[in-house]
């Protein structure tokens, strides 16, 4: 089986260290979807690679680490912002328990990033200030959360999935975003 890291608008393999769309080929990668031409002409090229939709890395000595999914990415003013980065940061501040990153309209950036925030127990809930000064030096000024929503739970799939649609249609309605 081979694998490449690829870039997601582009197509063009990305040097090794830099995050990309993960592709795969070989003989125990799929021919396609079963009577769906049009799907497998979505996900799989001319040369045979499976476009999985997972945004990878591929360090020095070959192996790869899964840091999102295309589908997640934010772009924000033309900046590619991959969730998973932000919620992996917030787990660092000691008052969180769990943190999703969504993208949400922008009229002057297309989207701009918001954060569904868990509490650990006993602490008082977090808001975008208080957000704002825990990144400040820490991240990207494009990375750093607009909006916060502190929840007791995030909207789950019968299968355990966060529902990210869900959350994104709720802060729209939370912030009066369109």
């Amino acid at each position: 089986m081979e694998i490449k890291i690829v870039d997601p608008v582009g197509g063009a393999t990305v040097p090794r260290g830099e995050s990309g769309e993960f592709c795969t080929r070989g003989y125990s990668v799929m021919l396609g979807y079963w009577r769906d031409d049009e799907k497998t002409r979505q996900v799989i090229d001319a040369e045979g690679w499976m476009h999985t939709g997972d945004l990878a890395v591929m360090r020095e000595d070959g192996y790869c680490s899964v840091v999102g999914r295309i589908k997640d990415m934010v772009i924000r003013g033309g900046e590619n912002v991959y969730p998973r980065e932000i919620e992996e940061f917030l787990y660092t501040h000691p008052d969180i328990e769990d943190a999703q990153v969504i993208g949400v309209p922008d009229a002057r950036y297309g989207e701009e990033i918001c954060a569904w925030l868990r509490m650990k127990p006993g602490v008082k809930p977090l808001d975008a200030n208080d957000i704002r000064a825990f990144a400040e030096g820490k991240l990207a000024h494009y990375k750093i959360p607009r909006y916060v929503h502190v929840v007791e739970d995030f909207p789950m799939t019968v299968t355990g999935k966060v529902r990210k649609v869900d959350m994104r249609a709720e802060s729209v309605r939370l912030f009066g975003l369109q």
